[in-house]
């Protein structure tokens, strides 16, 4: 008899919530935004690290709420802060939708609700930039309502201890019903954390560490010893390649030309240098009527390309640079930063690319196209 089969002929006990609940008393892990134990969750971090953590990372979102925490320790300090110095702040993390949102979200917080986060989901979900995810996970965490977030650790747990079949993301709404019907009838915030650290530390996406799962009894997918193959998941369509060009100007060798995107799409409100539109069909034999008018220069082609991957589609850019007079006036639509200063420019990793790429080419090093997380 092999191990699956025999894995398959023990009988399934029904998930307890309380194994998860007793094995997150022991293995909880400690995350900077996490209330630590005794302690009452504050709904500002709680909001503030939920925001940042959708499509990133914990290592990379750390550095970002530390920063965005020590400079604006309240909500009310986040409404009161311009906009650009958000996005300053935020430059790096992508997703820039999320920056304008938070920003929005923080001012109708501090004036409509006198700087107190609402307790109820649905008044939560109304607020900027929170859907029924993020609304679920503040008023479960920060105040303990009866709600479980459904995250992509959430679902890969549910997935396999079901064994369903159903691709994501037509599974949603039934890995939300099956997740309903685990849930504990108290610890409500307890649990929605403890499905996720299953999920980030035991029930990964590859090799699961199944042995110290406290669930491993109850589990569909271990039973059958398929387990890797959950969740079940459409194949994505991936978009068309996008070109465009970018200019790089530097300015008696010490400013770089930039300017500002659109309030409204696309890393609206963020800093670039000037170029074409992004499109499928975009010719690189018209790319020089788009470099910003700066009199009589010469633009240089550079080697090489800066490759990017947004959420719907990949962009390769061709860079083109040109050394203009120190007295060079800057277009009426942009403006001279000095190189030591971009560092706190709301500059996306797209645009940091480009003009690293332009930089190091007057230095003759090499830089390697890059590829990334969405940066829109």
């Amino acid at each position: 008899m092999t191990v699956a089969v025999r894995r398959a002929a023990r009988k399934k006990a029904p998930p307890n919530p309380l194994d998860l609940l007793a094995w997150y008393d022991r293995h909880r892990r400690v995350l900077p935004w996490r209330a630590k134990r005794g302690e009452t969750p504050d709904p500002y971090r709680v909001w503030l690290s939920e925001i940042m953590l959708q499509q990133t990372t914990v290592k990379t979102v750390a550095p970002y709420y530390a920063r965005f925490l020590q400079k604006w320790p309240t909500v009310q300090d986040l409404a009161a802060a311009p906009l650009d110095d958000v996005l300053r702040q935020w430059a790096g993390l992508g997703y820039y939708a999320r920056a304008r949102n938070l920003h929005a979200c923080a001012i109708e917080v501090a004036t409509r609700h006198g700087g107190v986060f609402p307790p109820d989901e649905a008044v939560l979900r109304a607020l900027p930039g929170i859907g029924s995810y993020t609304a679920a996970a503040i008023a479960s965490i920060a105040f303990g309502g009866p709600f479980v977030p459904i995250d992509g650790n959430v679902e890969r747990v549910v997935s396999r201890l079901f064994a369903i079949e159903q691709p994501l993301p037509a599974a949603k709404p039934e890995i939300r019903r099956l997740t309903h019907t685990i849930a504990p009838q108290s610890r409500f915030g307890d649990f929605a954390q403890a499905l996720m650290d299953l999920g980030a530390t035991i029930c990964t996406p590859k090799t699961p560490a199944c042995s110290l799962c406290p669930w491993t009894d109850s589990c569909a997918a271990f039973a059958r010893g398929d387990q890797d193959t959950f969740p079940r998941k459409t194949p994505k369509r991936e978009g068309a390649l996008r070109r465009g060009a970018a200019f790089v100007a530097v300015r008696g060798g010490r400013e770089v030309l930039l300017r500002t995107r659109p309030a409204r799409g696309l890393l609206g409100g963020m800093s670039e240098v000037p170029g074409s539109a992004w499109s499928a069909d975009f010719d690189i034999a018209t790319a020089r009527a788009f470099a910003p008018p700066l009199g009589a220069v010469t633009w240089r082609r550079l080697a090489g390309q800066v490759d990017h991957v947004f959420t719907h589609f990949p962009l390769a850019l061709t860079v083109f640079a040109a050394a203009v007079p120190a007295r060079a006036r800057a277009p009426a639509d942009a403006r001279w930063v000095a190189i030591e200063n971009l560092a706190s420019e709301a500059l996306p990793n797209v645009m940091r690319k480009v003009i690293a790429h332009a930089l190091d080419g007057r230095t003759g090093k090499k830089r390697r196209g890059g590829r990334d997380g969405g940066d829109d």
